[in-house]
């Protein structure tokens, strides 16, 4: 007899899924009323469901808010993505901050996002947007610039369809000037974001490349606007992804990872 797939452990596996996506860097701490306004799940399922992943590891509960548990980040540590990605382009980017002392950016694209994989904070906190797992529109930032300038067209298209959102007034919200914008960042090799996700804040972001020549990550310093010239860094970033794209290319590394 043909076995029926299990449909209650799938829907538990997508609350839980619902729940983990509430957090990010601005929603660390969450009430259960809050979980219950981010998800759209009734409060009573949402009860449940934090109750089991907080006996998992998964969540913590402490002073009337919850917060994701460190199984979460058990679990994270043996991603083949974060482990050989990182591991490989950590020493670089240990070398990009010693030369630049702003904070550097390692990210790949997933969905129409940048996943930001690691980060070391210059000396100047100017935001926590970009914590480690969080994500930011493709569109507006310089990882994401130059991720959408060499990855396949049909990705172009997807973030267009998707909508072009001002988050800040230098937010380049039409798709032909984008366009435009991604073929000169083609052509250059690295990509500016200036105040564009961000007011204040400015950076230069180059591709990474893996043993097939495809683009599998992006490198970036970012620093405040009034401070920081980031051209005069564009050759620092450059040179750093390309010394990880050599690195990548000689391990023929399969990071396998998601978009």
């Amino acid at each position: 007899m043909r076995s029926q797939p299990d449909q209650s452990n799938e829907s538990v596996l997508q609350r839980a899924n619902a729940l983990l996506g509430a957090f990010g860097p601005r929603h660390r701490h969450l009430t259960l009323s809050a979980i219950v306004m981010r998800t759209g799940l009734p409060k009573s399922t949402v009860h449940r469901t934090a109750k089991q992943m907080m006996e998992l590891g998964w969540l913590t509960y402490e002073h009337g808010r919850y917060a994701l548990g460190t199984r979460i980040f058990e679990l994270a540590g043996h991603s083949s993505m974060r482990y050989e990605l990182r591991e490989t382009a950590l020493p670089y980017m240990e070398d990009l901050y010693e030369s630049t002392h702003v904070s550097v950016h390692l990210a790949v694209h997933k969905d129409l996002d940048v996943l930001y994989v690691e980060k070391i904070r210059g000396h100047d906190r100017i935001t926590d947007l970009s914590q480690v797992g969080g994500r930011m529109p493709l569109y507006c930032t310089g990882l994401g610039k130059v991720l959408l300038a060499f990855s396949p067209v049909d990705l172009f298209d997807r973030v267009i369809s998707h909508g072009l959102v001002s988050r800040t007034q230098a937010t380049i919200t039409s798709p032909i000037r984008l366009r435009r914008e991604l073929q000169t960042i083609a052509a250059n090799g690295f990509a500016f974001d200036r105040e564009e996700a961000s007011v204040g804040i400015n950076c230069v972001a180059a591709p990474i490349f893996g043993h097939d020549r495809k683009v599998v990550a992006a490198i970036s310093v970012t620093g405040r606007a009034t401070r920081t010239r980031m051209d005069a860094l564009a050759p620092a970033v450059t040179t750093a992804a390309h010394g990880i794209s050599r690195t990548l290319g000689a391990g023929r590394m399969s990071l396998g990872l998601a978009t």
